[in-house]
């Protein structure tokens, strides 16, 4: 470090220890440094440091988010861009959403260890509001570029790194999508790193660019309770292979462009190569034809309708029964995508919690009488309580519960479904 680069910091330093016990006096920093302390006095972050960013999604939730992020299909050119060069040089490459949340947080391993203690992870938010003044926060706010360096951050706790980073904005609206973040030493507080943020935002912007807006008809897919898709388009049915059913699934949940690599982690936990991934592709290009399947990235190119999205849709709107009838079974059920089995999860949990929380004996005795649900001990207990004291049926539901519960070792977690259910109603 420079003799002028060391007086400039300590020169930060000294006018964050006077702004903290003088609030609204930040002479001898940047202006867009003391605007932003400004903003942050009005916030609940303390310029001491004692307070660390919160985590504001759990693991589970961030990676359904990260899925279907803009961002997601820029990551892999994003880590070619600064991550590689990150990783190398002893910093952290960081990518997050328009509200400051960190989505990604990578880079030099000892380096990545030392900003998990100051909660620069993945799924903490990092927004001035939440964090003080940090590139990445900053960036969002003012809609630019920015370098924050040492002693400039409004929290103690990350005065002993400097930080650059970019907005991404979505090309047809302007609207910010996200930021690009480098962090790390004294070398981030230099020109060359504005200006990598500054270049691999725009490449990420490049990127969102390249992707098609589906357009025309729709494409009808049905996938629950088969083994493979039928894909309706205008005058046309399709019936795809299993893995084709696959893909195209992985495609349609994505919604948007994907690239090579990350449809192969979508459809595989094993290494797919890239030139098998390339070959199936093709196959799929020949039964539906270059106007359906675009490639780079991949993506379906009409507007996309599916029976799963129908029965999430009537569940949000809170019509169980109608959901429940337009369930024939679990998506795609002997597919072991990662994506597929992720979906077929959580739309089956949702779906089972309305049932067994509407108390209602008709969706009840249609849930268990279903070969997925025949199994379901909690749902045989609900059944029970929910019918007459005394009748033949509600004693061959109590009985069919406890069965299973032996069966499962569930007979405690059954006792106390059976206590919620007897609790009278709000």
């Amino acid at each position: 470090m420079d003799a002028s680069t060391a007086a400039s910091l300590s020169a930060s330093r000294t006018a964050h220890e006077r702004f903290v016990t003088s609030p609204g006096t930040a002479r001898g920093t940047r202006g867009l440094v003391a605007e932003s302390w400004r903003r942050c006095a009005q916030c609940a972050v303390r310029p001491d440091g004692s307070r660390l960013p919160s985590l504001l999604r759990t693991t589970e939730e961030l990676r359904a988010y990260r899925a279907t992020h803009p961002l997601a299909v820029a990551l892999p050119m994003l880590r070619e861009v600064l991550g590689t060069g990150a990783a190398d040089d002893g910093h952290v490459f960081a990518v997050g959403d328009a509200d400051g949340t960190l989505l990604w947080v990578e880079g030099d391993t000892k380096a990545v260890g030392r900003a998990e203690r100051m909660h620069f992870v993945e799924g903490a938010g990092w927004s001035e509001r939440q964090a003080g003044t940090n590139a990445p926060g900053t960036a969002l706010e003012l809609g630019r570029a920015v370098q924050i360096v040492t002693g400039e951050h409004y929290s103690a706790a990350v005065h002993g790194w400097s930080c650059a980073a970019a907005p991404v904005r979505d090309p047809r609206t302007g609207r910010v999508v996200g930021v690009v973040d480098l962090s790390g030493g004294p070398t981030i507080a230099t020109p060359p790193a504005l200006a990598a943020v500054r270049a691999a935002a725009l490449a990420a912007e490049a990127e969102l660019a390249s992707l098609r807006t589906p357009q025309g008809d729709p494409l009808r897919l049905y996938a629950l309770g088969r083994d493979s898709v039928l894909l309706q388009e205008t005058g046309r049915m399709h019936r795809l292979s299993p893995r084709h059913s696959e893909i195209v699934l992985a495609l349609a949940l994505a919604g948007h462009g994907v690239s090579g690599e990350r449809l192969a982690v979508d459809l595989s936990e094993r290494e797919v190569p890239a030139s098998t991934l390339r070959a199936e592709l093709t196959r799929l290009r020949a039964v539906l034809g270059p106007e359906l399947l675009g490639s780079r990235p991949y993506a379906l190119l009409r507007p996309v309708r599916t029976d799963f999205g129908d029965v999430a849709e009537l569940l949000a709107e809170g019509r169980v029964a109608e959901a429940l009838a337009r369930y024939p079974g679990p998506l795609l059920p002997r597919s072991d995508a990662p994506v597929i089995v992720e979906q077929r999860r959580c739309l089956e949990q949702q779906l089972r919690g309305a049932v067994l929380a509407s108390r209602d004996p008709g969706l009840l005795r249609r849930w268990v009488d279903a070969g997925w649900g025949g199994d379901d001990a909690p749902a045989w207990s609900a059944l029970a309580h929910t019918l007459p004291g005394g009748s033949p049926q509600r004693a061959a539901a109590a009985a069919r519960a406890r069965a299973l519960g032996l069966e499962s070792g569930v007979i405690p977690q059954l006792r106390r479904h059976a206590a919620v259910l007897q609790r009278p109603r709000s």
